[in-house]
């Protein structure tokens, strides 16, 4: 995660130290949840190595993916992280998944320490609009194969690994659609 920290340049080597004491390491097993629907969110985590699935469910009981976070990412239940408000969605591990995680008091404490820190979630917020933004955009804008391709070029090692139920919902298609696309790029390829 230090890292990670350094890429914003922000810091100095003795701010991005001083989050050491407060990182906590955790792995999750496949299936294990970082956060369940209805539980208030206290917690930042990197992801170091593994996978992760945001999704909610509908009334009738219908799993709704819209997020995967990859390694070398932060992720969090963030509205709730804001609001203090029990989540919406759950974040399941899709594979062993170890992760580094702050705790929001601790994150509080080290922005009373230096304004850098207070930049850095500044950035986060910003960074986390622009994502959404692009989500809706692309369901706006695309068709389910663009954005099946735009996700095998970004994660290729991992489209692999994550059901295609999970990926079926994410792309807003059904299952059949997903198995039909997966199809015609093989064909292509080949």
């Amino acid at each position: 995660m230090q890292n990670f920290l350094r890429t914003y340049q922000l810091f100095s080597e003795a701010e991005i130290e001083s989050i050491g004491p407060f990182l906590r390491f955790r792995r999750l097993e496949k299936g294990d949840f970082l956060i369940k629907a209805g539980k208030i969110c206290t917690e930042i985590a990197f992801v170091q190595s593994g996978l992760l699935r945001s999704y909610y469910t509908k009334d009738d009981g219908e799993e709704i993916t819209y997020c995967f976070t990859f390694e070398n990412t932060l992720m969090t239940a963030y509205s709730s992280l804001i609001t203090g408000l029990p989540s919406p969605e759950n974040i399941q591990a899709l594979m062993p998944t170890e992760l580094w995680v702050l705790q929001k008091r601790d994150l509080e404490a080290l922005a009373h320490q230096s304004i850098n820190w207070v930049l850095l979630q500044k950035h986060l917020a910003e960074q986390q609009y622009v994502e959404l933004e692009k989500r809706v955009f692309s369901y706006q804008k695309e068709r389910a194969s663009e954005r099946y391709q735009d996700l095998l070029l970004a994660q290729p090692h991992y489209l692999q690994q994550i059901p295609l139920q999970y990926l079926a919902s994410y792309l807003g298609i059904t299952r059949r659609h997903l198995s039909r696309i997966r199809r015609e790029f093989l064909e292509r390829a080949n």
